[in-house]
């Protein structure tokens, strides 16, 4: 069970299974940046941009859905989530996130629609609020930049 605290109308960027491994886990497809690196930089650019968030990684599902339940409890002001591999096989992470009524961006480092046919369909697409894929570690900041213009 997820004992993070979360705080009301922050970011959450959520990356699911394997996205630890970034950095060492086929890096001509995901890139050579650690996921600690990509925070590093989301980080410092929402401080430019007067924003606060909240990271969250794990490679189990359970765990994913009891910090979505919790963040859904204090009211977010937005969600960046790579799902990682939970895009295209979790109904349960589909239904946690439909919960959830703030601006949701669907993030993937490849591009899923030019991969494995298994990887084209996203259980979240249709109710996330926009989906960025194919464009590495900038889609997040992508992300990050779309959510502020949200923001107003």
């Amino acid at each position: 069970m997820n004992t993070q605290q979360i705080t009301p109308g922050m970011i959450h960027v959520i990356n699911g299974p394997n996205l630890n491994m970034l950095g060492k886990r086929e890096p001509e497809i995901y890139g050579a940046l650690t996921l600690d690196q990509i925070n590093g930089e989301l980080k410092k650019r929402a401080e430019a941009l007067g924003l606060s968030l909240d990271f969250f990684q794990s490679n189990h599902e359970g765990e994913i859905l009891d910090y979505i339940h919790a963040a859904f409890e204090q009211g977010p002001a937005g969600v960046i989530i790579n799902p990682g591999a939970l895009t295209h096989t979790s109904v349960a992470l589909r239904d946690a996130m439909s919960m959830l009524s703030c601006p949701i961006v669907e993030v993937h480092l490849s591009n899923i629609h030019k991969r494995e046919t298994f990887r084209h369909t996203s259980m979240i697409a249709d109710i996330a609020t926009g989906q960025l894929t194919g464009f590495g570690h900038y889609g997040y900041r992508m992300a990050l930049d779309y959510l502020h213009a949200l923001a107003g």
